[in-house]
């Protein structure tokens, strides 16, 4: 019998930069909502004013192109466009009309429907009779239309008109529209009663509609951090119902830190003191933990702001707070296991290191003692002794460069490494390299070529590590290559000096690039399974390229070559040298 034990886990993979536009989406449309509430247009009855201002700030949280107001005629005969927003000229036109006997689809579903989220317009049964006349000639794909009710009566529609690709609207973008109706709807209230009244019933309702319907929690706080009111969202997300939070003090549930009081003192002076924490003279943000009533903690985003009285005096805090803990836990978790991740690398590292010191000390011992008796300096010796010292002598050269790669390798991984970087002629490190190498292409019957450019007659790099890296790409090449031609061709860019080894050998398949930089990799080709090699040089070489600011690149095509680019940049006294 087997048993399989599984976990949901679909959570933990909510990346945190999705979670974060989840984020950002809610808290943009609260936030426009809260400033529709706040506008003074409301209050002082201007209908067009008003119209103007609730289709621009829906055209720019939703980022559609079109944002319209859309009213019944009296006899609900044809829809009149009261007014239309269009973000790409930033004009408010009006005028248009949408007779009810030319699209009876589209009226009824509007009378029939809470709203319209018409994903592919075009080809959706609710609004495809709009199609030639108004949506294919103007280029709309997707409409959200939200109705306009007063009184009980359906007056008009709001009208979100999205341009390109077909856009699948989401409920929240559907509840946000609903929002935007309503103020059309307060809107229109408000131009019908008596200013006074108006202003003190307007400014109820926007608040109450936000206040009770927002899916973030709004907490109402007196100057004395006492909670006047909270909304239903705010109420879920700490475990408590209105009635055990009124009255209450706000600190007793928010974990603060020092200087938040400083900064609410200095909210409710309107002076800030630091642009960074502050997103305009009367708000502030913040990131703080709250208590649960089971106890556990609830990460948010906080947004406080002050609501003065009608003489400009601090009366209440208005607080907007975001549940943003399933993110918190994400990063923790990712934090957690890079923290991991480096710790095994910094181990490895530290192990490799400390091996190949302890290998090198019996290695170079052994390699002594080979070459004293190759020397015969302890007795003669026969053919075949000679031949067996011979192989013990070379085999612990190749060993020991090896373990030599190893260290600098780690070394590097471990951020030890430190570079001597000086002007050098690059003739001269390119001569050496080369009189270290030709021999062993002329030896494979390989043609070697070098060219260098006049003008990269100057580099700026450790001379033992840019030989080292050249030498590591040329003894590649070489191996690589049965026949043909190795070639190294120095350039000088914009911005820097080229290295390029290329060669006439094996090649690699695209598919394998990914792999050909990582440690003690080597590409599974049936090709290359011959040849020995720890994978270790092409490693080494672009860690060390990226330590001088550079990079190693690669061009291959499989069966017909490879080149391989060594990218050293400008150093900036280098320049200032030559502008001397």
């Amino acid at each position: 019998m087997h048993v399989v034990a599984a976990r949901d886990i679909t959570e933990c993979k909510h990346s945190p930069e999705t979670l974060q536009i989840r984020e950002h989406t809610r808290r943009k449309q609260s936030q426009t909502l809260v400033q529709l509430a706040r506008s003074k247009t409301f209050q002082q009855g201007n209908l067009h004013a008003a119209f103007q201002e609730i289709t621009e700030a829906a055209a720019r949280t939703l980022s559609v192109q079109r944002v319209g107001v859309w009213l019944y005629k009296d006899d609900h005969s044809a829809l009149d466009c009261i007014d239309l927003y269009d973000v790409r000229t930033q004009e408010h036109t009006c005028g248009l009309s949408l007779l009810k006997a030319k699209y009876p689809d589209y009226f009824q579903a509007l009378e029939a429907e809470r709203s319209i989220a018409a994903h592919d317009a075009i080809n959706d049964t609710r609004t495809q009779e709009l199609s030639q006349s108004y949506l294919s000639v103007l280029g709309i794909t997707s409409l959200l239309n939200a109705p306009i009710w007063l009184g009980g009566r359906l007056i008009g529609v709001v009208s979100h008109e999205h341009f390109g690709e077909v856009r699948q609207w989401t409920l929240e973008e559907e509840n946000f529209a609903g929002s935007i109706a309503d103020f059309v709807t307060l809107a229109i209230e408000a131009s019908e009663r008596n200013a006074a009244e108006s202003a003190l019933r307007q400014s109820e309702a926007q608040f109450r509609a936000i206040f009770e319907c927002s899916s973030i929690g709004i907490g109402l706080i007196d100057m004395n951090t006492q909670i006047v009111d909270a909304n239903p969202a705010l109420c879920q997300m700490l475990g408590y119902n209105r009635e055990e939070l009124c009255g209450k003090l706000f600190t007793n549930y928010v974990s603060p830190q020092k200087g938040d009081l400083d900064l609410l003192r200095q909210m409710i002076s309107g002076i800030g003191s630091d642009a960074d924490q502050f997103v305009e003279r009367h708000r502030i943000e913040m990131e703080r933990l709250f208590l649960h009533k089971d106890g556990g903690l609830v990460w948010t985003h906080l947004s406080v702001s002050v609501i003065r009285d009608i003489h400009g005096n601090p009366e209440f805090f208005l607080t907007i707070i975001e549940d943003i803990t399933e993110r918190k836990q994400t990063e923790l978790k990712l934090r957690a296991s890079q923290a991991a991740a480096e710790a095994g690398s910094r181990a490895k590292s530290e192990f490799l290191a400390t091996m190949s010191h302890e290998l090198r000390t019996p290695l170079n011992a052994i390699m002594g003692l080979s070459q004293l008796l190759q020397q015969e300096m302890v007795g003669s010796l026969n053919d075949k002794q000679k031949e067996y010292i011979n192989c013990i002598y070379s085999s612990g050269e190749h060993l020991l460069a090896l373990i030599n790669d190893i260290l600098d390798l780690s070394k590097v991984e471990a951020g030890k490494e430190e570079l001597l970087l000086l002007p050098l002629l690059v003739t001269d490190i390119c001569n050496s390299v080369i009189s270290t190498v030709s021999d062993i292409a002329l030896e494979k019957g390989l043609q070697f070529t070098s060219t260098i450019a006049p003008e990269a007659n100057i580099c700026v790099a450790d001379e033992r590590r840019i030989k080292q890296m050249l030498l590591n790409l040329l003894t590649n090449a070489i191996k690589f290559t049965s026949k043909g031609e190795v070639s190294l061709e120095v350039k000088k860019v914009s911005d820097g000096i080229t290295f390029t080894v290329a060669d006439t050998g094996i090649g690699i398949d695209s598919h394998q690039f990914q792999f050909l930089f990582e440690p003690f990799k080597q590409l599974d080709s049936r090709l290359n399974r011959q040849y020995e090699g720890t994978g270790l040089g092409l490693a080494l070489t672009r860690k060390l390229a990226r330590l001088h600011g550079g990079d190693v690149t690669v061009e291959s095509t499989l069966g017909a070559g490879s080149r391989f680019t060594l990218f050293l940049p400008d150093q900036p006294y280098l320049a200032e040298e030559e502008s001397r």
